[in-house]
């Protein structure tokens, strides 16, 4: 099968974005598992993006940190410069970057809360995979594209979180098209749908006990992921054995989806 899964990034540039904490964080240290040289993109936590990168050297790959808001064309641009300057080549973009919804209804939310989270879900996504994919057009390895989704670009069960949830089911059919128009050149793009994860998106789960025994409940596998368990997806889905997957939602959930809509 190639080279080995200890060490299958090796010269390897990976990009990660949002990847200060939670799930980006835990997918960054898994690169750095695999030996690649780890971009660690942040936009306002820049000790979170240090820590990080310093967990990338530590489980055995290289790093270095860059800020944007991905959601700003200007500084998507500006990043990607970077890389072209200070790396020459990208091979694996991970869409990590986003945020959770304002609680409101959709009646009560303002154009503006709308655009911004939309430029935070998708618009972010959309512009790091365009950019990507020109250089790795260009380039002609390939390359591997994963956007992290939710299980709730299926399952639309928060009121409240309506942007939310619509963010996550656009970024799903951006993926596919992404993926139909990129498999050519053997570039492939596929979704990780995370379930209920033990992060600060979930703050409330990690600190209210009665609340995530509950919530636990719920999942078929009676227990939280953690970012442990996305990583090792998105591994997976940018590795040289998974070069058959493209276009498909890998949904990391402990089985949750089975029980929607409830039965």
């Amino acid at each position: 099968m190639g080279r080995s899964m200890d060490r299958e990034f090796a010269g390897k540039v990976a990009l990660v974005t949002g990847a200060s904490k939670g799930i980006g964080q835990g997918i960054a240290e898994a690169f750095g598992q695999g030996g690649a040289r780890v971009i660690v993109n942040y936009h306002h936590d820049e000790a979170g993006a240090r820590e990080t990168a310093a967990r990338v050297v530590t489980a055995g790959g290289s790093a270095r940190i860059v800020q944007a808001d991905v959601g700003d064309e200007a500084a998507v641009l500006d990043m990607f410069a970077s890389l072209d300057r200070d790396e020459a080549r990208i091979d694996i973009l991970v869409n990590n970057a986003g945020r959770d919804g304002s609680g409101k209804p959709l009646v009560e939310t303002t154009l503006a809360e709308w655009r911004d989270l939309l430029d935070s879900n998708l618009t972010g996504a959309f512009l790091c995979a365009r950019e990507a994919a020109r250089r790795m057009l260009a380039a002609g390895r390939g390359g591997r594209i994963v956007n992290i989704t939710s299980v709730h670009e299926e399952a639309c069960d928060m009121v409240g979180q309506g942007v939310y949830q619509t963010s996550k089911g656009a970024l799903r059919n951006l993926t596919r098209s992404l993926a139909l128009e990129l498999a050519p050149h053997g570039i492939t793009v596929n979704a990780v749908g995370p379930g209920m994860i033990l992060t600060p998106m979930n703050q409330r789960a990690l600190d209210d006990p009665a609340y995530r025994a509950w919530a636990e409940a719920q999942i078929p596998l009676r227990r939280a992921g953690t970012p442990a368990d996305i990583a090792a997806m998105v591994r997976f889905l940018a590795s040289d054995v998974a070069a058959y997957c493209t276009g498909q939602t890998h949904f990391v959930d402990g089985g949750w989806l089975l029980t929607w809509p409830p039965v």
